[in-house]
């Protein structure tokens, strides 16, 4: 099971100090070393040369790799005394409150970083005080990530009230968590109890979540590799073909597709794959006279319909 988000924090920290004290280090030693995948690993270095001793971006960690070892080109700009600016204590102080409440943190985390807190406020000193009037409220995202991210650690079932922009519905179901991750939003890969799955659940669709008393015992999977994104059409899958004014050319960036056939008024015809062709009628929706769906018809006569719909709900108001 993938580890969740506050234990990838904690091995990333570790990861720090091992590399420092191993230079060239090659990849499959160290992710033998901590216990994960050589592709975990890389993950992982690629989040870290975005961390750094400053906010404003001037000593962030210069780690690289070739797939085979691992490079640390600053180490020496890491070790020096961290002094931060009265406007970095700030932040840092009212981010490390925030993050203390959050309802799924482990208690011992919890407690670990209200120390640290206490001794950056003593350490900033004047600075501490224009933070102590500044505070954060998590949206309900946040919230949900921390439940899903608590029942990742301890192993227990969730229930949840999931909307399904297909369907167009809210739904009850009870999942056995296995993993959180994002790709442009964040989502739950979970094994689904309703439809004995495998799904996956972007958080900002949760409606209600509560974790259960019960035991999760999601079946052995192999985890899915999302390097080529979420979305990674079959070619067993059906085939739907949309065309595309000028203003819906950005449908090929962000939809996998087969083919993209230019149009004489400058816009696209693309035919793409995907397991739920309803799925496109909320895309049909948003490009309005930008786009419409051509095939197949049963899809593009739905399309049609929920537009009426809408444009008649619409006047109506």
């Amino acid at each position: 099971m993938a580890a969740n988000a506050i234990d990838q924090t904690r091995r990333m920290l570790s990861l720090v100090t091992y590399l420092r004290e191993r230079p060239g280090a090659h990849v499959a030693d160290v992710a033998r070393a901590f216990g994960i995948t050589e592709d975990e690993l890389i993950s992982d270095l690629d989040v870290l040369p975005m961390c750094g001793t400053s906010f404003r971006g001037g000593d962030l960690l210069d780690i690289d790799t070739d797939g085979d070892r691992i490079w640390w080109h600053n180490p020496d700009d890491v070790a020096a005394p961290l002094r931060l600016a009265a406007d970095e204590a700030t932040a840092l102080l009212v981010a490390a409150r925030a993050v203390a409440t959050l309802p799924g943190l482990r208690e011992s985390d919890r407690e670990a970083l209200l120390r640290a807190t206490a001794k950056l406020e003593a350490a900033a000193g004047e600075a501490a005080g224009a933070s102590s009037r500044l505070s954060v409220t998590f949206e309900s995202e946040g919230g949900v990530f921390a439940e899903v991210d608590r029942a990742i650690s301890e192993r227990r079932r969730l229930w949840v009230r999931y909307y399904s922009p297909a369907r167009d519905e809210l739904t009850e179901r009870e999942v056995d968590p296995i993993r959180l991750f994002a790709v442009g939003h964040t989502y739950m890969e979970a094994w689904c109890r309703l439809s004995e799955a495998r799904r996956t659940f972007r958080l900002d669709r949760v409606a209600e979540i509560r974790i259960l008393d019960e035991h999760a015992a999601p079946p052995e999977l192999e985890l899915r590799d999302l390097s080529a994104g979420l979305v990674q059409p079959s070619a067993d899958d059906p085939e739907v073909v949309v065309e595309v004014g000028p203003g819906g050319r950005w449908v090929a960036e962000y939809y996998p597709h087969d083919r993209a056939e230019e149009l004489a008024d400058g816009g696209l015809r693309i035919t793409l794959r995907t397991p739920d062709p309803a799925s496109l009628r909320r895309l049909a929706l948003r490009l309005g006279s930008d786009g419409r769906i051509v095939a197949p018809q049963e899809l593009a006569d739905n399309a049609r319909t929920a537009a009426a719909a809408a444009l008649a709900a619409y006047e109506g108001e």
